[in-house]
Order: structure tokens, then C-alpha cells, then sequence
């Protein structure tokens, strides 16, 4: 069955590494979540599905035509990259606009899109802000009004959610999954499978350059939840938040990593992540950054880089 984006034995070199390694799997209608550590060929291949990279080998589709396909068929893809590449000394809708601009929009209905855009996105009161004072959940959003402008059929994300704080999360997995049920296709990368699972249960995973599993990975969160995991917390007040944390039940762990940083090993990721936005509405819990390197997740990758089970 075609799906929204097919790729078969897709590889992609740079020099001598290999960014791809024989890539193959489909992605479906809907939203998709795609998995895997640091460095395992996630923003590679979004780079190839935006057109800015050519395959050197195999078969890239997306909604039925060539990846390296030009004119208009680019205007149905929507691509928001991991690293801010932004313009800091524009006002949030001038960004937007700009770069509806470069994309060949009229002057006056790029200014439409964009205010359409700012808005579905929750930032029209902050729309006339420099960029550069935005936090990082704000720089989030306006990178995905101008993913969304041009009113794309795919929207790629690569690892929207990274250092996001806990409320600013919450909120743009709510934004994904509205984006989603109105029609949009999404691909979410992330190395941390549990935020991904909040949208969607159909996940690819990557590791190495090559498609692990795809589907519903129920059984691969099995794994992972069957040791702790560990969780990362930025905040200003460590030991105030280490007390509030120490009474739930499922934290089996916390260390002081610095002077603003501490570590939380939970048994239940799934109830650790809920419930950190309602400590921080409830508890005024100041947190400014979350973070995991996923020891779990990488254990799997490898348990399947081994063909076992």
C-alpha cells in the first residue's frame, strides 16, 4: 500500500559517513512518530524529504511524487528544522511573512497566511514581538506557523519538543494533534519515545542510518518501562523541586547534577511526564528545560540492531 512518504534502500552519503543505510519504510496517513537516538539519520532524512538533499541511492516518495520533484509540489510539504534558523531581529509575523515572500506569495496574501497561520498557532498577541526575545516553546511555535503557511499536506518536525519546558509541551502536543485531526500528515521526530506516544501509536525507528520496526510498538514500550527511566530537570530551585518530586510513588531516584540540574529515575515515564505540567500550574514549580538521554530507548535500539526476540 502507498503511503504518505515510501522510501526503499535510501541511502545518503556525506564523503565517507553515512547519513542513510539503505533506509526503507512507509509512512501512513496521519500523524507518525520518528524515533531514535542522536546522530541516527532523523534529520537527514527529513532534509531529504524537504528537497534540500538528493538520495544517492534507492527510492524516496512523497504524496506520490519524486522527493527531489521542483515547482509546486514543494508548497505541499512543510518543514520545520531542529536548529533555530531564524531571524532574531524580525517581529515573529514578519518572519513568517518573509519567508512566504521567498516562496513566491504576494505581498499581501503572504501577510494573510501569516496571520492565519500566527494564530492557529497561539501567538497572535505576541506576533509584533522580535523573535529574538521569544522563549524557546514561543520559537517553537512560529517555526511551525511558517511550516503551516502555505498550508501544507506533510508537516515534518524534527524534534519540535527538545528542551521545551513542561507547560510549553503540553502545549504543542495539543497543537500536533489538532494539526493532525484537521487533515494534516505530520512526521514527529524525537529520541524520547514517550512524547511521541502521546500523539500517535504508529512510530518508525531509527537507528544507524536504517528503519528498525514500524507500526504500533506497544511491545517496545514494554521493554523500555521494564527499568527506570532517567529524566534530566533544569530549574532554579532543585532541592524544592526534588521534595515535591520525592512523594511520587513511582520516582525510585533523584540526584543533584549541578547547581541549577537534577536526575529523576521514574518507573513510569508515561506518569512522570503527565504530571509534570500540574506541578507546575499547582505546585508553582519553576522548570525551565527537560531533558532525557534515554539510556532505555538506546538498550532497545540495540536489543534490535541484534535481531533479538
Amino acid at each position: 500500500m502507498t503511503g504518505v512518504v515510501d522510501a526503499q534502500g535510501v541511502t545518503k552519503r556525506y564523503g565517507e559517513v553515512l547519513g542513510l543505510n539503505g533506509f526503507s519504510a512507509s509512512f501512513g496517513a496521519g500523524i507518525t512518530g520518528l524515533i531514535g537516538p542522536n546522530g541516527a539519520g532523523k534529520s537527514t532524512l527529513f532534509r531529504l524529504l524537504a528537497g534540500q538533499l538528493r538520495p544517492d541511492a534507492g527510492s524516496l516518495t512523497v504524496l506520490g511524487e519524486p522527493s527531489w520533484s521542483e515547482g509546486t509540489f514543494r508548497r505541499r510539504v512543510g518543514y520545520c528544522p531542529e536548529q533555530p534558523s531564524m531571524y532574531d531581529w524580525m517581529t515573529g509575523e514578519e518572519f513568517v511573512t518573509y519567508l512566504l515572500r521567498v516562496d513566491g506569495y504576494p505581498k499581501s496574501e503572504a501577510k494573510r497566511r501569516a496571520a492565519e497561520a500566527i494564530e492557529i498557532v497561539g501567538l497572535t498577541e505576541a506576533k509584533a514581538r522580535r523573535v529574538r526575545v521569544y522563549s524557546k516553546g514561543m520559537r517553537q511555535r512560529i517555526k511551525i506557523a511558517q511550516g503551516i503557511a502555505h498550508k501544507p499536506q506533510l508537516l515534518l518536525l524534527d524534534e519540535p519538543l527538545n528542551g521545551v519546558d513542561p507547560v510549553g509541551r503540553a502545549r504543542l502536543i495539543a497543537l500536533f494533534a489538532e494539526l493532525g485531526s484537521s487533515g494534516h500528515h505530520l512526521i514527529v521526530s524525537s529520541h524520547v519515545l514517550y512524547e511521541v506516544e502521546r500523539l500517535t501509536d504508529q512510530i518508525v525507528m531509527i537507528s544507524n542510518g536504517r528503519a528498525l520496526a514500524q507500526g504500533d510498538l506497544h511491545r517496545i514500550r514494554d521493554l523500555i518501562d521494564a527499568r527506570p527511566h532517567t529524566i534530566e530537570l533544569t530549574t532554579p530551585d532543585p532541592r524544592g523541586l526534588a521534595k515535591l518530586l520525592s512523594g511520587w510513588e513511582h520516582v525510585v531516584g533523584i540526584e543533584f547534577v549541578g547547581p541549577d540540574r537534577l536526575t529523576v529515575r521514574s518507573r513510569l515515564p508515561d506518569a512522570f511526564y503527565r504530571g509534570l505540567p500540574e506541578l507546575v500550574v499547582s505546585q508553582g514549580a519553576e522548570i525551565t528545560a527537560v531533558h532525557s538521554s534515554d539510556d532505555n530507548l538506546d538498550a532497545v535500539f540495540r536489543y534490535l540492531s541484534e535481531g533479538i526476540g
